[in-house]
């Protein structure tokens, strides 16, 4: 089966053919460029996993860079980086890719080795003892990083006893439980045809590339993709943790639980955190950072998933002043709840969205991640100018509307990693009434 679409206003055009045992395989021209980006996604992440191997999709990720029944981890980078290209891969809760950018020339050999490495990782003893220790070595690194504790604190506070709260790295106790037996079970039942996503973007043909795919997935059998444990409905109860260490800023994270990616509303969902924090000009910035100087960094954004998301604000605060930072934030979501935003704010948060929309369309591997990610999650490519037009179709009501919806105290949870031993968690509950 193969389809085709044509998007003339942003330029995206794509073909997409799906083989007989539910692989899936996209290509889009690029013909103004002489490189490829190719990526393979498949829906494994830390949703699917069990408590007791949290992690392990990430470890997966991991091994298959050490190498192949043919191929050692020497010989997968010399046939990338030795030909002038680079990859990487990346693991999210319901998502892994594994991704090269390379000349046009070697495009299909490098599909092949990216072919080799999903198909037949070694998985040898060795590999696995050795990455283990990295991956345990990768953990403490990023506890060593408040920025990154108070985000995984959050995590734990939004969606306690679900994988969606837990680390996606894992932690040193449940990296040490998984086995080679583990990590074959859990590969072997979610890279499957019917849960795999080829994309190549930039100076290829679809028809070479879905001749490749096949020749090195076309075997295997069908197999549908595996389902996951969704997240129920939120107690209504509002949660705040501080954790105390000697650090320089207090490191704050405040996150509301929303709704999920199909959600109509998501396009006015994603205004309102540009008008609240994405940008220098949004209303955070301005009040927190240029007004009080507060904060160097603060920042809001929206993380949607299947059936659930995250409105979340980080920022790193004064330390001795970080409740009087907090209070400016709560002041901000208790104004943008109040009244409606002015329509020229509107226009600006819009224009900026669409803005970077297109800039990120206009790189191979920014487009390989737009049709990959959409294709796994959606079962279709969105249209850009279809966005576009959502977007516009945004007033400041709905504005108004998501924000009297998604912004309530009783959705919030709160972190911070503070050095201030005074800052207690009931100072920042304490707070959340004035959000209204």
């Amino acid at each position: 089966m193969a389809t085709r679409a044509k998007q003339r206003g942003m330029e995206l055009r794509y073909d997409l053919t799906v083989l007989q045992n539910g692989v899936r395989v996209a290509s889009a021209p690029m013909p103004h460029v002489d490189s490829v980006s190719i990526g393979v996604w498949v829906g494994a992440g830390g949703r699917y996993e069990p408590a007791r191997i949290a992690g392990i999709s990430h470890f997966i990720e991991h091994l298959l860079f050490k190498g192949t029944r043919s191929r050692s981890a020497r010989d997968i980078s010399r046939e990338i980086e030795g030909r002038g290209g680079y990859f990487n891969a990346f693991t999210g809760e319901e998502a892994t890719c594994y991704y090269a950018v390379v000349t046009a020339e070697h495009a299909l050999r490098t599909t092949d080795v990216l072919a080799d490495m999903y198909l037949h990782p070694r998985f040898a003893e060795e590999d696995i003892e050795r990455e283990r220790g990295v991956i345990i070595e990768e953990i403490m690194m990023y506890r060593d990083q408040p920025s990154h504790v108070v985000l995984e604190k959050l995590g734990q506070l939004l969606w306690s006893h679900h994988p969606l709260g837990r680390p996606l790295i894992g932690t040193p106790e449940t990296v040490k439980e998984i086995s080679r037996q583990d990590l074959l079970l859990f590969k072997n039942t979610r890279y499957v045809p019917g849960n795999t996503v080829v994309v190549a973007v930039g100076a290829v043909g679809h028809a070479e590339v879905v001749a490749e795919v096949r020749r090195r997935w076309g075997r295997i059998r069908p197999a549908r993709r595996p389902a996951f444990r969704r997240v129920g409905r939120t107690t209504g109860q509002r949660r705040a943790q501080v954790i105390h260490r000697d650090v320089e800023q207090c490191h704050l994270a405040a996150g509301f639980r929303v709704f999920g990616r199909h959600d109509r509303r998501r396009y006015a969902l994603k205004l309102l955190s540009v008008i609240l924090g994405e940008n220098m000009s949004s209303r955070l910035f301005q009040s927190v950072r240029e007004k009080h100087g507060l904060a160097y960094s603060i920042h809001s954004s929206v993380r949607l998933l299947e059936e659930t998301g995250v409105f979340l604000i980080s920022a790193g605060l004064d330390r001795r002043r970080a409740l009087d930072g907090w209070k400016l934030i709560v002041r901000e979501l208790a104004r943008i709840r109040r009244r409606p935003v002015g329509r020229g704010e509107l226009a600006r948060a819009r224009d900026y969205t669409v803005g970077q929309l297109k800039i990120g369309l206009e790189s191979s591997s920014s487009r390989m991640t737009w049709i990959g990610e959409q294709l796994l999650v959606y079962d279709q490519v969105l249209d850009p100018k279809e966005v576009v037009e959502a977007y516009s179709q945004v007033t400041p009501d709905d504005i108004l509307e998501v924000a009297r919806d998604c912004l309530r105290p009783r959705r919030l949870s709160v972190a911070a990693v503070t050095s201030d031993r005074d800052l207690k968690s009931r100072h920042l509950i304490q707070e959340t009434g004035a959000i209204g």
